[in-house]
């Protein structure tokens, strides 16, 4: 019994999501957003465009919206500041821009993570 409750289930949503799919194919905002949509995409293959290229000459443009869509496009990201910690005991020196580091992370088993955090030099 369980299976034809599921699939009743499955049935109303559907139907209720083709009645919005229907409302919303009617909705005039929409219809204007897909018809400027398709109209860019045809501009795009008419000169041979990427969205990227499109982006970096709107950002030309406008240089507020180069900011955020164009670096997490990119994926890059600003570099971690390099710190550097002297083991007071041996002396050695080990410079990271990561927590993750071999020897930081020996020292922190022997010595614990309070005292080598405060080995860090500015």
């Amino acid at each position: 019994m369980a299976k034809i409750n599921d699939y009743y289930q499955k049935k109303q949503l559907m139907e209720k999501l083709a009645a919005e799919l229907e409302k919303l194919e009617k909705d005039q905002a929409l219809k204007s957003e897909l018809e400027f949509e398709n109209k860019v995409r045809d501009l795009m293959k008419e000169y041979d465009k990427s969205p990227k290229d499109v982006l970096q000459i709107l950002s030309a443009i406008d240089p507020s919206i180069a900011g955020a869509k164009a670096e997490t496009a990119t994926g890059t990201r600003a570099k971690r500041p390099l710190k550097t910690y002297k083991n007071p005991h041996t002396g050695e020196m080990v410079k990271t821009r990561g927590g993750n580091h071999k020897t930081l992370n020996e020292w922190r088993e022997k010595y614990g993570k309070e005292a080598v955090q405060s080995w860090q030099q500015d």
